[in-house]
């Protein structure tokens, strides 16, 4: 099993805010973080598998980077993550979630079965892993 990794870098604004709550009780829930902020955040995605035996390539690079580049960068790259995107309608955008979406949109975009991980780094810090479970096949 081999795994490569390769990073992307988006700036988004957002604030954490649940949309069935009202103003008040998400500076309750969430603090100074319900009020309008931004991130540059750095995504690490990691695919795995066999390199194709011709190419020797796990997958083309390239091919990666636009996939990144098309799913990620093209939807929140200097983007309000809550007004600027269907994804955080009801729950905050934390790097949790934010993670949990990625997720998501690169198990559609990439071959079954190649994501094996992604890292999520809001800052310096602090980053959240979504680590995808070994296949049994």
């Amino acid at each position: 099993m081999i795994r490569a990794t390769r990073s992307i870098d988006f700036s988004a604004s957002l604030r954490y805010a649940r949309g069935d709550l009202s103003d008040a009780e998400n500076r309750r829930l969430f603090g100074r973080q319900a009020s309008q902020h931004g991130h540059n955040y750095r995504l690490e995605v990691t695919v795995r598998g066999e390199p194709d035996p011709v190419t020797g390539m796990l997958i083309d690079l390239k091919e990666l980077k636009e996939i990144l580049e098309r799913e990620i960068e093209a939807r929140f790259d200097h983007r309000d993550l809550n007004a600027d995107t269907p994804y955080f309608e009801k729950d905050p955008p934390t790097p949790e979630n934010l993670a949990r979406v990625i997720r998501e949109l690169l198990v559609e975009a990439l071959p079954a079965g190649m994501l094996d991980r992604i890292r999520l780094r809001q800052d310096e810090d602090l980053w959240v892993d979504v680590v995808e479970p070994e296949s049994s096949e």
